[in-house]
């Protein structure tokens, strides 16, 4: 698991050093973030010793005091998107104070906001600091919000006071960790399959058809489905992108090898996600060699390719199968067709002309249309929580369809 440690200013935080080797020896990869107090008890360069990553100190400077370059500028925004789990060790007053109210004045606070991971915060502070109204009010709205508090011991303070604020032990804050990771993995059992990104159809040895999918969408849906627990298989067209941790992950080029490799892997599993934008047509005729260009036009004949989401959802059974829809017009019409035409239970449909929806994007702006009637349209947002709705609506319509049948009667 990916955890971002973050550590705020107080006595505590020398020991977040022993909590990055425990969360090591657990397993994780550790990125450490430290706000401009916490450097005045610990330095940047004991915890990049110790993660053996570099520590991220400031919005707009790394932890050498060098300005940042254009990639850091939004380097909270990747690093939430890459984190499995967010956990701030020690946490004080001030930190809580901030992450309730919505402040987003540094790396950490604004990592915060742009997290849907699960988070963990460990306070550590005065004991009337944290007796007073203020604080609890403050923690009071975090656990609301479903982060989960590693409650402070109480004991002798650094202060000279006895009472509770101490941090708590460090077998408590992995306990904390692991029961809210565990709380978060409802796709636990499951195993989803997903596929993503374009296929190429080849003219010839040079030239080959294709369109504009990134796979950034296919990729953030087997993301999110292996963090909440899901074993996934990614049948994944050519793209650039790094594959998600934990997932499997099987490469292919054009839309018959895709075909081949989801049907050969889809009697294992009990959702399938189709959000590759496979090839409606190919040539007719692959020429051995590269075609020259003359005066005269060049027609090249094409044939369909077959249809994977039908071929699938044909003969389904209890499986969940949801497909993607690209438009340019009349978005909810096509959509609707394509939901019944494919015996599909949930169509994932955008206008791929709409600002913030387009290929290659990280955002996106969808409308899920379910089998059981229900049209959800989704504000614009990142593709990261895209996913999270998708699969949220996935386990709503299985459990509407195919209740009370067994959980995992097609596996």
């Amino acid at each position: 698991m990916r955890i971002t440690l973050g550590v705020t200013g107080g006595v505590a935080a020398y020991k977040a050093a022993e909590l990055v080797r425990r969360l090591q020896q657990e397993g994780h990869s550790v990125q450490v973030v430290m706000t401009r107090a916490a450097r005045e008890f610990v330095t940047p360069l004991t915890f990049a010793a110790l993660s053996g990553q570099k520590v991220i100190t400031d919005l707009f400077r790394d932890s050498s005091g060098s300005e940042a370059n254009l990639e850091s500028a939004i380097e909270h925004i990747a690093v939430a998107q890459r984190t499995d789990l967010l956990l701030v060790a020690p946490a004080t007053a001030d930190i809580m104070a901030k992450f309730a109210r919505g402040v987003a004045d540094d790396f950490l606070t604004t990592l915060y906001l742009a997290c849907t991971a699960p988070v963990v915060v460990a306070p550590a502070m005065n004991v009337n600091m944290w007796n007073h109204t203020a604080t609890q009010e403050n923690v009071a709205t975090l656990r609301a919000r479903g982060v989960k508090i590693a409650q402070p011991d109480e004991g002798y303070l650094a202060c000279g006071m006895t009472g509770p604020g101490r941090l708590a032990g460090l077998e408590e804050i992995l306990t904390a960790i692991h029961e809210i990771t565990k709380a978060h993995r409802d796709l636990d059992g499951e195993t989803i399959l997903v596929s993503a990104g374009p296929t190429c159809e080849d003219l010839d040895p040079v030239r080959f058809l294709t369109n504009r999918s990134s796979g950034k969408m296919g990729y953030a849906v087997a993301e999110a489905a292996a963090r909440r627990g899901a074993k996934v298989i990614l049948v994944s067209g050519p793209v650039n992108l790094e594959t998600p941790a934990g997932v499997e992950r099987a490469d292919v080029r054009t839309a018959e090898e895709m075909r081949r490799a989801v049907l050969d892997r889809s009697a294992e599993a009990s959702m399938i996600i189709l959000a590759a934008a496979v090839a409606d047509y190919r040539p007719v005729e692959r020429r051995a060699e590269k075609i020259k260009k003359g005066n005269a036009p060049l027609t090249i004949s094409l044939e369909p390719t077959t249809d994977i989401l039908a071929e699938l959802a044909k003969n389904k059974g209890q499986k969940i199968v949801v497909g993607f829809a690209a438009e340019t017009e009349r978005v909810a019409e096509n959509a609707r067709k394509k939901l019944a035409s494919k015996n599909a239970d949930l169509i994932v449909a955008n206008d791929v002309t709409a600002e913030g929806a387009g290929f290659d994007q990280d955002t996106n702006v969808v409308t899920l249309f379910s089998r059981d009637g229900r049209d959800h349209a989704l504000p614009k947002m990142p593709k990261t929580e895209v996913a999270q709705r998708i699969l949220d609506e996935v386990l709503r319509l299985r459990s509407v369809l195919h209740a009370p049948a067994s959980r995992h009667s097609n596996v």
